[in-house]
Protein backbone atom coordinates (compact mmCIF):
# COMPACT_ATOMS: atom_id res chain seq x y z
CA UNK A 1 0.00 0.00 0.00
CA UNK A 2 2.69 2.19 0.46
CA UNK A 3 4.55 1.80 -2.91
CA UNK A 4 0.91 2.41 -4.18
CA UNK A 5 0.95 5.88 -2.28
CA UNK A 6 4.68 6.73 -3.47
CA UNK A 7 3.51 5.90 -6.89
CA UNK A 8 0.46 8.68 -6.70
CA UNK A 9 3.19 11.00 -5.13
CA UNK A 10 5.47 10.54 -7.84
CA UNK A 11 2.97 12.04 -10.65
CA UNK A 12 1.66 14.87 -8.39
CA UNK A 13 5.31 15.98 -8.27
CA UNK A 14 6.22 15.40 -11.97
CA UNK A 15 2.71 17.44 -12.80
CA UNK A 16 3.72 20.11 -10.45
CA UNK A 17 7.33 21.08 -10.59
CA UNK A 18 7.07 23.51 -13.82
CA UNK A 19 5.05 25.21 -12.00
CA UNK A 20 7.16 25.34 -9.14
CA UNK A 21 10.33 26.38 -11.04
CA UNK A 22 8.63 28.95 -13.13
CA UNK A 23 7.00 30.50 -9.94
CA UNK A 24 10.62 30.42 -8.35
CA UNK A 25 12.54 33.61 -7.66
CA UNK A 26 15.50 33.90 -10.81
CA UNK A 27 18.84 32.57 -9.12
CA UNK A 28 18.93 30.83 -5.56
CA UNK A 29 15.42 30.16 -5.55
CA UNK A 30 15.09 28.28 -8.71
CA UNK A 31 18.66 25.88 -7.28
CA UNK A 32 16.20 25.50 -3.87
CA UNK A 33 13.14 24.70 -5.67
CA UNK A 34 15.57 22.09 -8.17
CA UNK A 35 16.90 20.69 -5.35
CA UNK A 36 14.04 19.87 -3.73
CA UNK A 37 12.16 18.53 -6.71
CA UNK A 38 15.10 16.17 -7.76
CA UNK A 39 14.96 15.13 -4.06
CA UNK A 40 11.62 14.74 -3.04
CA UNK A 41 11.25 13.24 -6.68
CA UNK A 42 13.77 10.24 -6.53
CA UNK A 43 12.87 9.73 -2.91
CA UNK A 44 9.59 8.85 -4.02
CA UNK A 45 10.69 6.72 -6.87
CA UNK A 46 13.59 4.85 -4.99
CA UNK A 47 10.69 3.48 -2.53
CA UNK A 48 8.17 3.09 -5.01
CA UNK A 49 10.73 0.91 -6.81
CA UNK A 50 12.38 -1.05 -4.08
CA UNK A 51 9.95 -0.91 -1.12
CA UNK A 52 10.85 -4.45 0.60
CA UNK A 53 14.43 -2.69 0.28
CA UNK A 54 14.77 0.94 1.35
CA UNK A 55 11.22 0.56 3.47
CA UNK A 56 12.42 -0.34 6.59
CA UNK A 57 14.94 2.20 6.75
CA UNK A 58 12.18 4.50 6.66
CA UNK A 59 10.17 3.09 9.43
CA UNK A 60 13.11 3.27 11.56
CA UNK A 61 13.60 6.94 11.09
CA UNK A 62 10.95 8.87 11.15
CA UNK A 63 13.27 11.93 10.46
CA UNK A 64 13.58 11.34 7.02
CA UNK A 65 10.21 11.95 6.28
CA UNK A 66 10.48 14.69 7.93
CA UNK A 67 13.63 15.79 5.82
CA UNK A 68 10.87 15.46 2.68
CA UNK A 69 8.34 17.23 3.90
CA UNK A 70 10.09 20.22 4.51
CA UNK A 71 11.68 19.48 0.90
CA UNK A 72 8.09 19.30 0.11
CA UNK A 73 7.01 22.62 1.84
CA UNK A 74 9.70 24.69 -0.51
CA UNK A 75 7.76 23.17 -3.67
CA UNK A 76 4.52 24.04 -2.08
CA UNK A 77 5.43 27.44 -1.53
CA UNK A 78 6.72 28.17 -5.25
CA UNK A 79 3.96 26.38 -7.08
CA UNK A 80 0.94 27.25 -4.62
CA UNK A 81 -1.48 25.56 -3.00
CA UNK A 82 -3.89 25.52 -6.08
CA UNK A 83 -1.41 22.97 -7.73
CA UNK A 84 -1.25 18.74 -7.36
CA UNK A 85 1.70 19.53 -4.40
CA UNK A 86 -0.98 19.70 -2.27
CA UNK A 87 -2.26 16.55 -2.67
CA UNK A 88 1.36 14.97 -2.22
CA UNK A 89 0.72 16.81 1.22
CA UNK A 90 -2.28 15.22 2.01
CA UNK A 91 -0.41 11.88 0.86
CA UNK A 92 2.14 12.70 3.83
CA UNK A 93 0.13 11.84 7.04
CA UNK A 94 -1.59 8.74 5.44
CA UNK A 95 1.94 7.26 4.74
CA UNK A 96 2.80 8.52 8.68
CA UNK A 97 -0.37 6.69 9.63
CA UNK A 98 0.38 3.42 7.50
CA UNK A 99 3.96 3.79 8.88
CA UNK A 100 4.37 4.63 11.96
CA UNK A 101 0.49 4.20 13.58
CA UNK A 102 -1.75 6.97 15.05
CA UNK A 103 1.24 8.71 17.05
CA UNK A 104 2.35 9.18 13.72
CA UNK A 105 -0.29 9.96 12.41
CA UNK A 106 -1.23 13.00 14.39
CA UNK A 107 2.36 14.41 14.47
CA UNK A 108 2.57 14.81 10.61
CA UNK A 109 -0.90 15.82 10.30
CA UNK A 110 -0.26 18.92 12.51
CA UNK A 111 3.11 19.25 11.41
CA UNK A 112 1.40 18.68 7.55
CA UNK A 113 -1.69 21.18 8.70
CA UNK A 114 0.01 24.15 10.57
CA UNK A 115 3.14 24.15 7.05
CA UNK A 116 -0.55 24.91 4.68
CA UNK A 117 -1.82 27.08 6.86
CA UNK A 118 1.63 29.19 7.09
CA UNK A 119 1.65 28.92 3.34
CA UNK A 120 -1.71 30.36 3.16
CA UNK A 121 -0.25 33.32 5.62
CA UNK A 122 2.49 34.10 3.04
CA UNK A 123 0.40 34.55 0.13
CA UNK A 124 -0.72 38.54 0.22
CA UNK A 125 -3.15 37.74 -2.46
CA UNK A 126 -5.44 34.51 -3.09
CA UNK A 127 -8.73 35.51 -5.10
CA UNK A 128 -11.32 33.45 -4.10
CA UNK A 129 -9.87 31.76 -1.00
CA UNK A 130 -12.02 32.12 1.72
CA UNK A 131 -11.35 31.00 5.17
CA UNK A 132 -13.05 27.91 4.12
CA UNK A 133 -11.32 26.85 1.38
CA UNK A 134 -8.03 27.99 3.67
CA UNK A 135 -9.07 25.52 6.57
CA UNK A 136 -9.59 22.21 3.99
CA UNK A 137 -6.52 20.60 3.00
CA UNK A 138 -5.53 21.20 6.43
CA UNK A 139 -8.59 19.05 7.58
CA UNK A 140 -7.71 16.84 4.54
CA UNK A 141 -4.35 16.45 6.19
CA UNK A 142 -6.54 15.10 9.58
CA UNK A 143 -8.52 12.84 8.06
CA UNK A 144 -6.00 11.01 5.79
CA UNK A 145 -3.92 10.77 8.53
CA UNK A 146 -6.56 8.97 10.72
CA UNK A 147 -7.26 6.82 7.47
CA UNK A 148 -3.69 5.54 7.25
CA UNK A 149 -3.67 4.73 11.03
CA UNK A 150 -7.07 3.00 10.37
CA UNK A 151 -6.01 1.15 7.63
CA UNK A 152 -2.53 0.37 9.62
CA UNK A 153 -4.46 -1.36 12.31
CA UNK A 154 -6.58 -3.14 9.86
CA UNK A 155 -3.21 -4.96 7.78
CA UNK A 156 -2.17 -5.88 11.41
CA UNK A 157 -5.12 -7.57 12.49
CA UNK A 158 -5.11 -9.09 8.74
CA UNK A 159 -1.94 -10.37 9.00
CA UNK A 160 -2.63 -11.69 12.52
CA UNK A 161 -5.37 -13.93 11.22
CA UNK A 162 -2.89 -15.32 8.05
CA UNK A 163 -1.17 -16.20 10.93
CA UNK A 164 -3.18 -17.72 13.03
CA UNK A 165 -4.62 -19.62 9.59
CA UNK A 166 -1.44 -20.34 7.91
CA UNK A 167 -0.61 -22.14 11.86
CA UNK A 168 -4.28 -23.87 11.40
CA UNK A 169 -3.45 -25.29 7.97
CA UNK A 170 -0.27 -26.59 8.56
CA UNK A 171 -1.61 -28.75 12.24
CA UNK A 172 -4.38 -29.95 9.42
CA UNK A 173 -2.05 -30.52 7.44
CA UNK A 174 0.32 -32.34 9.81
CA UNK A 175 -2.96 -34.54 11.62
CA UNK A 176 -3.47 -35.36 8.07
CA UNK A 177 0.14 -35.89 6.97
CA UNK A 178 -0.18 -38.52 10.53
CA UNK A 179 -3.13 -40.19 9.51
CA UNK A 180 -2.32 -41.45 6.34
CA UNK A 181 1.23 -42.57 7.88
CA UNK A 182 -0.78 -44.41 10.02
CA UNK A 183 -2.92 -46.00 7.39
CA UNK A 184 0.25 -46.83 5.47
CA UNK A 185 1.35 -48.49 7.91
CA UNK A 186 -1.54 -50.57 9.06
CA UNK A 187 -1.53 -51.81 5.20
CA UNK A 188 2.12 -52.52 5.12
CA UNK A 189 1.87 -54.48 7.98
CA UNK A 190 -1.48 -56.39 6.81
CA UNK A 191 0.07 -56.57 3.65
CA UNK A 192 3.41 -57.96 4.72
CA UNK A 193 4.38 -59.02 8.24
CA UNK A 194 0.50 -59.93 9.37
CA UNK A 195 0.38 -62.79 6.64
CA UNK A 196 3.75 -64.02 7.45
CA UNK A 197 2.96 -64.37 10.92
CA UNK A 198 -0.54 -65.92 10.26
CA UNK A 199 1.32 -68.56 8.38
CA UNK A 200 3.77 -69.03 10.93
CA UNK A 201 0.76 -69.73 13.61
CA UNK A 202 -0.62 -72.06 11.39
CA UNK A 203 2.40 -73.93 10.57
CA UNK A 204 3.13 -74.23 14.54
CA UNK A 205 -0.24 -75.24 15.10
CA UNK A 206 -0.01 -78.36 12.48
CA UNK A 207 3.64 -79.11 14.37
CA UNK A 208 2.26 -79.73 17.36
CA UNK A 209 -0.75 -81.83 15.89
CA UNK A 210 2.33 -83.82 14.27
CA UNK A 211 4.14 -84.12 16.90
CA UNK A 212 1.03 -84.95 19.71
CA UNK A 213 -0.11 -87.85 17.63
CA UNK A 214 1.56 -91.42 18.73
CA UNK A 215 3.01 -92.26 15.56
CA UNK A 216 4.45 -88.96 14.82
CA UNK A 217 6.54 -88.99 11.97
CA UNK A 218 10.48 -87.52 12.38
CA UNK A 219 10.66 -86.41 8.81
CA UNK A 220 7.19 -85.26 8.64
CA UNK A 221 8.40 -83.09 12.04
CA UNK A 222 11.40 -81.79 10.46
CA UNK A 223 9.66 -80.18 7.37
CA UNK A 224 7.00 -78.61 9.37
CA UNK A 225 9.34 -77.42 11.60
CA UNK A 226 12.09 -76.18 8.25
CA UNK A 227 8.95 -74.52 7.31
CA UNK A 228 7.96 -72.57 10.46
CA UNK A 229 11.58 -71.78 10.34
CA UNK A 230 11.73 -70.25 6.67
CA UNK A 231 7.97 -68.29 7.35
CA UNK A 232 10.06 -66.91 10.58
CA UNK A 233 13.11 -65.67 8.68
CA UNK A 234 10.86 -64.65 6.47
CA UNK A 235 8.54 -62.50 8.43
CA UNK A 236 11.95 -60.88 10.06
CA UNK A 237 12.55 -59.87 6.72
CA UNK A 238 9.65 -57.88 6.07
CA UNK A 239 9.69 -56.46 9.41
CA UNK A 240 13.32 -54.90 8.53
CA UNK A 241 12.20 -53.96 4.93
CA UNK A 242 9.54 -52.25 6.48
CA UNK A 243 11.76 -50.53 9.18
CA UNK A 244 14.66 -49.24 6.26
CA UNK A 245 11.16 -47.80 4.30
CA UNK A 246 10.51 -46.23 7.53
CA UNK A 247 13.52 -44.67 7.64
CA UNK A 248 14.02 -44.19 4.03
CA UNK A 249 14.41 -40.07 3.71
CA UNK A 250 13.45 -39.76 0.30
CA UNK A 251 11.73 -41.92 -2.03
CA UNK A 252 14.28 -43.50 -4.69
CA UNK A 253 14.34 -42.89 -8.43
CA UNK A 254 14.60 -46.85 -9.22
CA UNK A 255 12.21 -48.01 -11.88
CA UNK A 256 11.25 -51.74 -12.26
CA UNK A 257 9.60 -53.62 -14.68
CA UNK A 258 6.56 -54.19 -14.29
CA UNK A 259 5.53 -57.03 -16.25
CA UNK A 260 8.47 -58.80 -15.05
CA UNK A 261 7.52 -58.53 -11.39
CA UNK A 262 3.93 -59.71 -11.91
CA UNK A 263 5.66 -62.59 -13.78
CA UNK A 264 7.73 -63.47 -10.63
CA UNK A 265 4.79 -63.09 -8.18
CA UNK A 266 2.61 -65.04 -10.01
CA UNK A 267 5.45 -68.11 -10.19
CA UNK A 268 6.56 -67.53 -6.55
CA UNK A 269 2.41 -67.83 -5.61
CA UNK A 270 1.93 -70.82 -7.52
CA UNK A 271 5.44 -72.99 -5.94
CA UNK A 272 4.58 -71.63 -2.54
CA UNK A 273 0.54 -72.50 -2.72
CA UNK A 274 0.70 -75.50 -4.95
CA UNK A 275 -2.24 -73.47 -6.58
CA UNK A 276 -2.47 -73.77 -10.13
CA UNK A 277 -1.68 -70.40 -11.31
CA UNK A 278 -1.64 -68.92 -15.23
CA UNK A 279 -0.24 -65.26 -15.82
CA UNK A 280 -0.45 -64.40 -19.47
CA UNK A 281 0.71 -60.77 -21.18
CA UNK A 282 -0.83 -59.28 -24.05
CA UNK A 283 -0.28 -55.82 -26.27
CA UNK A 284 2.67 -54.07 -28.05
CA UNK A 285 4.80 -53.24 -24.99
CA UNK A 286 6.82 -56.04 -23.42
CA UNK A 287 8.30 -53.63 -20.91
CA UNK A 288 6.54 -51.27 -18.47
CA UNK A 289 9.42 -49.30 -16.53
CA UNK A 290 7.61 -47.60 -13.07
CA UNK A 291 9.03 -46.35 -10.07
CA UNK A 292 9.52 -48.60 -7.63
CA UNK A 293 7.07 -47.04 -4.98
CA UNK A 294 4.07 -47.78 -7.70
CA UNK A 295 5.78 -51.85 -8.49
CA UNK A 296 5.45 -52.07 -5.27
CA UNK A 297 1.93 -50.60 -4.79
CA UNK A 298 1.08 -52.68 -7.83
CA UNK A 299 2.55 -55.83 -6.86
CA UNK A 300 0.97 -55.82 -3.38
CA UNK A 301 -2.49 -55.36 -4.70
CA UNK A 302 -2.24 -58.81 -6.99
CA UNK A 303 -0.54 -60.54 -4.44
CA UNK A 304 -3.39 -59.62 -2.24
CA UNK A 305 -5.91 -60.85 -4.89
CA UNK A 306 -4.42 -63.99 -5.08
CA UNK A 307 -3.98 -64.68 -1.32
CA UNK A 308 -7.27 -63.80 -0.87
CA UNK A 309 -8.64 -66.50 -3.18
CA UNK A 310 -6.08 -69.11 -1.80
CA UNK A 311 -7.33 -68.47 1.75
CA UNK A 312 -10.88 -67.43 1.58
CA UNK A 313 -12.21 -68.68 -2.05
CA UNK A 314 -11.40 -72.17 -1.82
CA UNK A 315 -10.37 -71.86 -5.52
CA UNK A 316 -8.48 -74.47 -7.31
CA UNK A 317 -6.94 -72.21 -9.89
CA UNK A 318 -6.22 -68.20 -10.18
CA UNK A 319 -5.48 -66.68 -13.87
CA UNK A 320 -3.62 -63.07 -13.84
CA UNK A 321 -3.60 -60.93 -17.03
CA UNK A 322 -1.57 -57.90 -17.73
CA UNK A 323 -2.54 -55.87 -20.77
CA UNK A 324 -1.08 -52.24 -21.96
CA UNK A 325 -4.02 -50.68 -24.09
CA UNK A 326 -4.04 -46.63 -24.57
CA UNK A 327 -1.09 -45.75 -22.23
CA UNK A 328 -3.13 -47.95 -19.29
CA UNK A 329 -1.83 -51.09 -17.81
CA UNK A 330 -4.82 -53.08 -16.69
CA UNK A 331 -4.19 -56.22 -14.83
CA UNK A 332 -6.80 -58.63 -13.74
CA UNK A 333 -6.88 -61.59 -11.26
CA UNK A 334 -9.60 -64.01 -11.81
CA UNK A 335 -10.41 -67.14 -9.61
CA UNK A 336 -13.26 -70.14 -9.65
CA UNK A 337 -13.59 -70.27 -6.29
CA UNK A 338 -16.73 -68.97 -4.29
CA UNK A 339 -17.00 -65.51 -4.99
CA UNK A 340 -17.24 -62.31 -2.84
CA UNK A 341 -19.41 -62.29 0.50
CA UNK A 342 -22.85 -60.17 0.05
CA UNK A 343 -21.76 -56.11 1.18
CA UNK A 344 -23.32 -56.45 4.62
CA UNK A 345 -20.60 -59.69 5.03
CA UNK A 346 -17.72 -57.56 3.99
CA UNK A 347 -18.75 -54.45 6.43
CA UNK A 348 -19.05 -57.34 9.36
CA UNK A 349 -15.13 -58.22 7.63
CA UNK A 350 -13.94 -54.76 7.72
CA UNK A 351 -15.00 -54.38 11.54
CA UNK A 352 -13.68 -57.81 12.63
CA UNK A 353 -10.13 -56.85 11.36
CA UNK A 354 -10.29 -57.64 7.91
CA UNK A 355 -8.70 -55.22 6.00
CA UNK A 356 -6.99 -56.39 2.67
CA UNK A 357 -10.02 -55.43 0.09
CA UNK A 358 -9.78 -51.69 1.87
CA UNK A 359 -6.01 -52.01 1.62
CA UNK A 360 -6.39 -52.69 -1.79
CA UNK A 361 -8.64 -49.82 -2.72
CA UNK A 362 -6.19 -47.09 -0.44
CA UNK A 363 -3.37 -48.41 -2.48
CA UNK A 364 -4.97 -47.96 -5.98
CA UNK A 365 -6.06 -44.37 -4.78
CA UNK A 366 -2.70 -43.53 -4.20
CA UNK A 367 -1.51 -44.38 -7.42
CA UNK A 368 -4.21 -42.63 -9.32
CA UNK A 369 -6.01 -46.16 -10.53
CA UNK A 370 -9.04 -47.68 -10.63
CA UNK A 371 -9.60 -50.74 -8.88
CA UNK A 372 -13.08 -53.29 -9.18
CA UNK A 373 -14.08 -56.11 -7.64
CA UNK A 374 -16.31 -58.09 -8.47
CA UNK A 375 -17.93 -61.65 -9.98
CA UNK A 376 -15.69 -63.56 -12.46
CA UNK A 377 -16.92 -65.45 -15.86
CA UNK A 378 -17.07 -68.54 -13.45
CA UNK A 379 -19.91 -69.04 -11.62
CA UNK A 380 -19.42 -68.19 -7.92
CA UNK A 381 -16.00 -66.81 -8.75
CA UNK A 382 -14.30 -63.41 -8.00
CA UNK A 383 -12.75 -60.76 -10.48
CA UNK A 384 -10.23 -58.20 -9.48
CA UNK A 385 -9.08 -55.63 -11.86
CA UNK A 386 -6.48 -52.88 -11.63
CA UNK A 387 -6.62 -49.89 -14.18
CA UNK A 388 -3.35 -48.10 -13.58
CA UNK A 389 -2.43 -44.64 -15.68
CA UNK A 390 1.10 -45.01 -17.65
CA UNK A 391 3.89 -41.91 -18.67
CA UNK A 392 3.93 -41.98 -22.57
CA UNK A 393 6.78 -43.63 -23.50
CA UNK A 394 10.30 -41.46 -23.48
CA UNK A 395 9.17 -39.89 -20.11
CA UNK A 396 9.58 -42.58 -17.91
CA UNK A 397 12.75 -41.43 -16.15
CA UNK A 398 11.36 -37.94 -15.86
Amino acid sequence: MCRQVFGFRLAMIAVAAPAALLNATPGLGVRLVGAAVVVTFMGSYVLFRDWERFGPLLLRHPSLLAVDTLFGTLLLISAGPDTTLAYVSVCTPLLAGIVYGWRGAACFASLQSLILLLVYATLTEHPGSGPAERLLLPGFCVITGAVGSALRGLMLRFGEATQALTTTQARLAAAEATDAERARLAREMHDSVAKTLHGVALAAEALAHTAGTPTADPDRIRRQADLVARAARRAAAESRDLLTDLRAEAPGTEHRNALEELRTLTADFSRRTGLTTTYRTTGDRTEVQVPAPVARHLLTITGEAMENAHRHAAATRVDVRAAVRDDHLHVTVRDDGRGLPPDDELEQLRRAGHFGLLGMAERAAALGARLHVGRAEHPGGTEVRLDLPLPAEGTVGR
